[in-house]
């Protein structure tokens, strides 16, 4: 896939050679969301068309980027293919047949959005047993009054709308650099829970795999398998994370980095990340995972927002071009480390950037974050998530978890993602 096979036609078996081999290239289905929601390929992203010209840039930051449109005859892949000319794209193409040519050639078919991730989630759950428990039994525990808490790994918006009794926010990233200061005694066990599985299990997981001392466990199927129970919710809670102590940090950092290094996470200086960042035959994507008020406060020029978990969760949306590079950045390395070494498993090159934040003048804002995807944005034809929200039928909530508990199959056969479980 060269700058000269501009506008020509992608064949499935180009895009699943290109995805096999890890060489770089992002497929986009132009679709609106809901319609990508019904069916696409694992490793297809939604951009619709109305939405191309404000988030490509950001998302696709390499101009000769091999970039595959289609969609399902709407007609919109070669409006699409304009549209990215225009913008100075060089290797553009559309998907033979579209979405279904994809199916005729014997390519899987994937559900609902950030499927990589949520696959992903499962394959580690089938392959480490991650230790979960039921509502029921979680409700036991709170009812009797044990020593248990409750760290509800989602975004702060999220667990505001809904959160299990007693639950404390903890975003996703910042399980393995807090839990030390929620859960000091050994004897507390720890449990973690999402909307449904993906981020409860791989919460959980980073606990098991950083050895804390505690007994650590998911809450199997999260808010949705509260629902399910019969029990009751809380709305509009703000409890969150305290501060860090150093000791704290310290152990975070140590334990952090041996799991990254098993991970085969690398490590990058900034006079190596400057080497790499001005090469034109790779796309580099740069992020910071810390909070977004971290953030806020002052970051490396060219690193964009982009909070631990919600990283690992929404790959497909930070991330488009299969096959890139990315190098994320925190101040003492344990956000980095973990994110990165959930990154790594699921077969991207990825790297910490050692001493992110010291001794290098930061870039304050005023405003929002500059990356536009680092935050949910108002969407036409938006696909309605069944784990998100208060009034979902049980029946969407029960068949969102059916479909997952199918997603280690559907990987098997469509035999493009690499991933693998440390």
């Amino acid at each position: 896939m060269t700058p000269a096979a501009t506008d020509r036609l992608f064949s499935t078996a180009d895009v699943r050679r290109a995805l096999i081999d890890r060489r770089e290239i992002a497929l986009f289905d132009v679709r609106d969301e809901a319609s990508f929601a019904e069916a696409h390929p694992l490793f297809a992203a939604s951009l619709p068309l109305d939405r191309l010209n404000s988030e490509v840039v950001v998302r696709v930051p390499r101009r000769a980027t091999p970039i595959v449109v289609y969609e399902n005859g709407e007609r919109l892949a070669p409006l699409a293919v304009s549209q990215l000319r225009s913008l100075g794209y060089t290797n553009v193409g559309t998907l033979e047949g579209g979405l279904d040519g994809w199916r005729r050639a014997g390519g899987e078919v994937f559900r609902d959005v950030n499927v990589p991730s949520k696959a992903f989630g499962e394959l580690v759950e089938s392959r480490r047993h991650t230790p979960s428990l039921s509502a029921d039994e979680l409700r036991t525990l709170l009812d009797s009054h044990a020593d248990v808490v409750v760290l509800d790994a989602r975004r702060s918006d999220e667990y505001n709308t809904m959160s299990i009794p007693t639950g404390i926010s903890v975003p996703g990233g910042e399980l393995v650099y807090r839990v030390g200061e929620l859960a000091p005694n050994p004897g507390t066990l720890v449990v973690v829970n999402c909307a449904g599985r993906t981020r409860s299990i791989m919460g959980a997981q980073s606990l098991v795999n950083a050895g804390i001392p505690n007994r650590v466990a998911a809450l199997r199927n999260g808010t949705i398998g509260w629902t399910l129970a019969g029990l009751t919710l809380d709305r509009g809670q703000t409890r969150r994370f305290p501060p860090v102590s150093a000791q704290t940090v310290a152990a975070a950092s140590a334990a952090a980095r041996a799991v990254a290094d098993r991970a085969g996470v690398g490590r990058i200086h900034r006079e190596r990340l400057e080497e790499v960042a001005t090469d034109e035959a790779r796309t580099l994507y740069r992020f910071d995972v810390r909070t977004p008020e971290e953030f806020a406060a002052g970051h490396l020029r060219g690193f964009r927002l982009a909070p631990g978990g919600q990283l690992a969760q929404e790959t497909d949306v930070f991330a488009p071009v299969r096959g890139a590079r990315i190098v994320l950045a925190d101040n003492d390395g344990v956000r980095a480390d973990m994110t990165a070494s959930w990154l790594a498993q699921m077969a991207w090159e990825v790297f910490v950037l050692d001493d992110a934040l010291s001794g290098e003048p930061l870039v304050v804002e005023e405003g929002r974050p500059d990356d536009a995807t680092a935050t949910p944005q108002p969407r036409t034809n938006a696909y309605k998530r069944p784990y998100e929200g208060t009034d979902n039928p049980h029946s969407a909530m029960q068949a969102y978890l059916d479909w997952e508990y199918g997603l280690v199959a559907q990987l098997e056969r469509d035999g493009t993602h690499g991933f693998r479980v440390i």
